[in-house]
């Protein structure tokens, strides 16, 4: 949905959540016309998301600090950059390991949409504040998000119900309810199938298939993960996460010598994942080890 003026570029229609560097290029080539409309919520909503941008390339002091000029601008502007602004300070802080800080800024982004009844950024406001807390507290923001996003019918709102459905499926997972997490996961693959893209499809069929494997049902699992390593585009990223399941799957149906190689191209591709490298530490070096 384009919620931008219509003399204006939807500059939301331009995000590529795993390309931010060449998506902050886009944003910033907007700016003299945003700057030159003289429409200052546009300028605003468009500078919170070059913050983002900075965020998802971690720099962090960046990020804030753009995020400062938009703050010194808000007195008497829109409901909307206001919502906004949290949500990318509050994204910012948590991205930089603050939770905290991010907390509440995801509690002024909650309830100023509500107030604002913009309830796509109220979803989104909540569905941040599942991640920066834990528990049966993310669960119940989770699901609080969900209703929203079933029951709106804004379409802003309702495009969240996939992600939404992946959240759940993996606080159900960490949880240990594997049969509640594998029904949020096809619930998440129906309505991906039903949108078309590729790469949400893949996703989701991989949760599918990580969720028979916790469920014992390994042989399900492999299927799954082999029939998107036999369609994966050589043209996009390698697919990581792919090898690494299948040489999980491979390894406790008792393949070691099958699984070695899969787990070596694992580690290749995830050892480059900064994220990983600086949270889970230990599962690059069992896959380094398994890889051996």
């Amino acid at each position: 949905m384009n919620d931008q003026p219509a003399s204006l570029p939807d500059f939301d229609a331009l995000w590529d959540y795993d390309h931010p560097a060449a998506t902050e290029q886009q944003f910033r080539a907007l700016l003299p016309g945003a700057e030159a409309s003289g429409d200052l919520a546009y300028l605003l909503e468009l500078q919170t998301q070059i913050a983002r941008t900075l965020s998802l390339q971690r720099r962090f002091d960046a990020a804030h600090a753009l995020l400062d000029q938009v703050e010194r601008k808000l007195d008497g502007a829109p409901a909307r950059p206001q919502i906004r602004y949290w949500l990318e300070r509050g994204r910012t802080y948590n991205s930089a390991g603050q939770r905290d800080q991010a907390r509440h800024c995801f509690e002024s982004a909650w309830e100023q949409a509500q107030a604002a009844r913009e309830d796509g950024y109220a979803v989104d406001a909540a569905h941040m504040l599942a991640i920066v807390e834990s528990g049966q507290a993310a669960l119940d923001w989770n699901l609080k998000a969900l209703a929203l996003a079933e029951n709106s019918p804004q379409e802003r709102a309702r495009k969240w119900r996939g992600s939404l459905y992946n959240n759940i499926g993996w606080t159900y997972h960490d949880h240990g309810d594997y049969l509640a997490a594998l029904e949020m996961f096809r619930k998440a693959l129906d309505l991906r199938l039903a949108d078309g893209k590729p790469g949400p499809i893949q996703i989701a069929r991989w949760c599918v298939a990580r969720t028979l494997r916790s469920l014992g049902r390994v042989e399900e699992a492999l299927a799954i993960q082999q029939a998107l390593l036999n369609e994966h585009d050589p043209n996009d990223d390698p697919p990581g996460y792919t090898y690494e399941e299948v040489g999980e799957c491979l390894l406790l149906l008792g393949r070691e010598a099958e699984a070695k190689p899969y787990f070596a191209r694992a580690y290749a591709v995830l050892a480059q994942d900064a994220w990983l490298v600086a949270n889970e530490p230990a599962r690059l070096v069992r896959l380094r080890t398994l890889g051996q």
